[in-house]
């Protein structure tokens, strides 16, 4: 519950306690707190057992931290069968070396002294690092498609 709270705060509370209530009521309060804490945690308890025995037993498996935005999406995403073979067959890693060789070669393409193996691209389709040339004055679009 105070998992953030570090010694320094620990011991101001405790002399902002001491100053407040006093040494001799200090312990007393302290136990009051404690009994009213472990009061509501059994009133909690016992709603969220009433609540899934009201459910019924299709919700046997039902947690209250899924209710949490940040918990049900990681749920999903984690157990989620479709996403996992998604995630399996999409290989980063593989996707950028196939992309950088496919700019190595264009690149070494372009080079005057390159090797004929190494000049020809290893993606077939249109060579998109290359400018278009440029279209003859009764060819040209009414639009320009640089400013579109």
């Amino acid at each position: 519950m105070f998992n953030d709270i570090g010694a320094l705060e620990l011991v101001t509370i405790v002399v902002l306690g001491i100053l407040v209530f006093g040494p001799d009521k200090l312990p007393k309060v302290i136990q009051d707190v404690t009994g009213f804490i472990r009061k509501i945690r059994a009133f909690s308890d016992s709603a969220k057992n009433d609540i899934r025995s009201e459910l019924g037993p299709e919700f046997k498996d039902f947690e209250f931290e899924d209710l949490n935005p940040k918990t049900f999406i990681r749920k999903q995403l984690t157990e989620n069968e479709d996403l996992k073979e998604i995630r399996t067959s999409f290989d980063l890693r593989k996707e950028l070396s196939d992309v950088s060789d496919a700019v190595k070669s264009s690149e070494a393409g372009a080079a005057p002294a390159a090797p004929a193996a190494a000049a020809t691209p290893a993606v077939t389709g249109p060579d998109l690092l290359k400018k278009p040339a440029a279209a003859a004055p009764d060819e040209r679009s009414r639009f320009d498609a640089d400013a579109t």
